[in-house]
């Protein structure tokens, strides 16, 4: 029996988030510039996303770039930037062919031009297929997701849209990048970082979370199903009780 043999289809992770981490270390070891890491990322997002799409679960979000790596080299930013719209040139198939539905979430108006116009060239293209959503996490930053968030809310407030008293975890959710998806229920981090770096801190409240040494680009549809058959053997109570949940 194979690993996804093993998978019980029925209790599956409705939201997997992925911190796609390891591709410059990976390069490094292989004495390769940081850029080939890259690269070679893009091969295990790929393996990954086919491979969810497949379970199926229904929603899938990478952290493919975050508002802290602008402050990256110029060399390495304008790699990524190049990569990224490389890649969803090349993908846009198989993403109709997944039945995959692309999605992005960040401060996407930060991104060059060419890179924008790509990516929402791809967004209306797929927009229409339902199997899977897969969302880029592009210049994105929770922090600057809440703050962005509580000043809306408290513009509403002030022109007398909304009291004080109207606010609530709702309202919240319904201001967020991600206000069309769940809350996530598990997190994946590559490269055996254990932090979760400003990546969607609202909506992990009750994730699990799952940490593993491998470095993204040697990440494999394996790697993946050991890390869905750990959240499986885990007992989520969402602040309850064992006896509660199973009396």
């Amino acid at each position: 029996m194979t690993l996804e043999d093993k998978i019980d289809k029925n209790r599956l992770p409705q939201h997997l988030a992925v911190i796609m981490d390891g591709n410059g270390r990976w390069a490094k070891k292989k004495g390769l510039f940081r850029s080939k890491g890259h690269e070679n990322g893009t091969k295990a997002v790929r393996e990954v996303v086919e491979a969810c799409a497949k379970l199926p679960i229904p929603n899938l979000t990478l952290y493919a770039f975050s508002t802290e790596n602008w402050n990256r080299p110029k060399l390495e930013v304008d790699t990524l930037m190049r990569l990224l719209v490389s890649s969803l040139k090349k993908e846009i198939d198989t993403l109709i062919d997944n039945d995959i539905k692309l999605n992005a979430i960040g401060s996407l108006q930060s991104l060059p031009k060419k890179v924008y116009n790509e990516l929402f060239d791809v967004m209306d293209r797929t927009k229409s297929n339902s199997r899977m959503t897969l969302t880029l996490a592009l210049s994105y930053g929770s922090r600057e997701e809440i703050t962005k968030t509580i000043k809306e809310i408290s513009l509403k407030v002030k022109n007398n849209l909304i009291s004080p008293s109207d606010i609530d975890e709702e309202m919240i959710n319904n201001h967020l990048y991600t206000h069309d998806l769940p809350d996530v229920d598990l997190l994946i981090r590559t490269s055996g970082e254990q932090r979760i770096s400003n990546f969607l801190l609202w909506q992990i409240a009750y994730a699990e979370l799952y940490f593993i040494e491998t470095l993204w680009p040697d990440f494999t549809k394996e790697h993946l199903f050991e890390a869905i058959l750990n959240y499986q053997n885990r007992e989520r109570r969402f602040g309850k009780t064992s006896e509660q949940l199973y009396p």
